[in-house]
């Protein structure tokens, strides 16, 4: 009786072509795992890139926003305010400066840290656009300071000549007596908001990831929050308007208005004044490196204060980047200085 079966020669070719196909099988999964990973990587990075761009120029809308009241009439600070300064005078003596900024973070607001080397600072002031008691909109927070614009031209209020009567922004909800047009009603109250961007080293301490953080202002302090993982450079450039009388236009952009044209401190100031535009350039990392890869570009982010081109890299490491670039009008100061 024959016998049926696999000699060992046979054996062995069934289990070499099955370790081929499985060989091929493993490839194709992990450079699929791979491409996944990249592009998981990639959505990452272009949506972290695109919020950090669109909530600085969201903030840069608002900057300058205090409901009824025009800050023109306010005198021009002799001195750059201390963005810091969670007091009712400090505030109140920062009001006319809708933006300020540090060029590479050069002399820093102390209550910020873990700053990035070489990144700019940015703080743009405004009230909130959400009025206290207002469906959607939170409720007064003890402490908080709050901002207040007549519309009763009355003896005591728009008609006085003094325009310290004309707007309030305290802290004390006592101090809130300013009325509306009818002169009866009490003006709507809004929360007076100062937020300070800059690029921290770490999200979380150690952990290596550069992150685009917000000093926000709270009851007499600021909170730091993260905003977007992997924000490695912020650089912003200033249009300022120059023009007299002015028109609502950048004449010139800067990336420092503190040194632009050999300013003097009080020309300086005025100058973060009548500030009307924003050139903002972001550039974005993976958050974790890709294999094989080494990232040899150079990156282009705006000008430097003194006219020439800001380059940074190569950086020469397997962390994949791109730079981000918009610009932004700032609606109340530009629409201050329209004629």
């Amino acid at each position: 009786m024959r016998q049926f079966g696999y000699t060992i020669i046979e054996l062995m070719i069934a289990i070499t072509i099955s370790l081929i196909i499985l060989a091929g099988l493993v490839s194709i999964f992990a450079n699929n795992s791979r491409t996944r990973g990249e592009i998981e990587r990639a959505n990452q990075q272009t949506e972290n890139g695109r919020y950090a761009l669109q909530a600085i120029t969201d903030d840069l809308h608002n900057a300058g926003y205090l409901a009824e009241f025009n800050p023109a009439a306010l005198a021009t600070p002799a001195a750059k305010p201390n963005p810091c300064d969670t007091t009712v005078a400090g505030l109140n003596g920062a009001l006319p400066i809708a933006v300020q900024g540090y060029d590479n973070g050069a002399n820093a607001p102390t209550c910020l840290n873990d700053l990035r080397a070489g990144t700019d600072i940015l703080v743009v002031r405004h009230a909130s656009t959400c009025a206290v008691g207002s469906a959607g909109c939170d409720a007064n927070l003890a402490g908080d300071p709050y901002f207040q614009a007549s519309d009763c031209n009355n003896a005591t209020e728009l008609a006085s000549g003094n325009v310290a009567t004309y707007y309030v922004l305290d802290t004390n909800p006592a101090n809130f007596t300013l009325h509306q047009k009818d002169c009866v009603t009490l003006a709507n109250q809004y929360q007076y908001q100062t937020h300070i961007y800059f690029v921290a080293n770490d999200d979380h301490p150690g952990d290596g990831i550069p992150t685009l953080m917000r000093a926000e202002l709270g009851a007499g302090a600021f909170s730091i929050v993260p905003l977007a993982e992997g924000v490695e450079n912020l650089q912003i450039e200033y249009g300022l308007d120059t023009s007299s009388p002015t028109t609502g236009t950048p004449a010139v952009y800067t990336a420092n208005p503190d040194s632009y044209n050999g300013c003097a401190p009080a020309i300086c100031v005025g100058y973060w004044q009548n500030t009307v535009a924003a050139k903002i350039n972001v550039l974005t990392r993976n958050t974790t490196t890709t294999q094989g890869y080494v990232d040899s570009k150079t990156y282009t982010l705006g000008l430097n204060f003194d006219g020439t081109v800001n380059t940074v890299g190569p950086f020469n490491d397997g962390y994949k980047r791109h730079a981000f670039e918009s610009v932004v009008t700032l609606n109340n100061p530009a629409g201050r200085n329209t004629p």
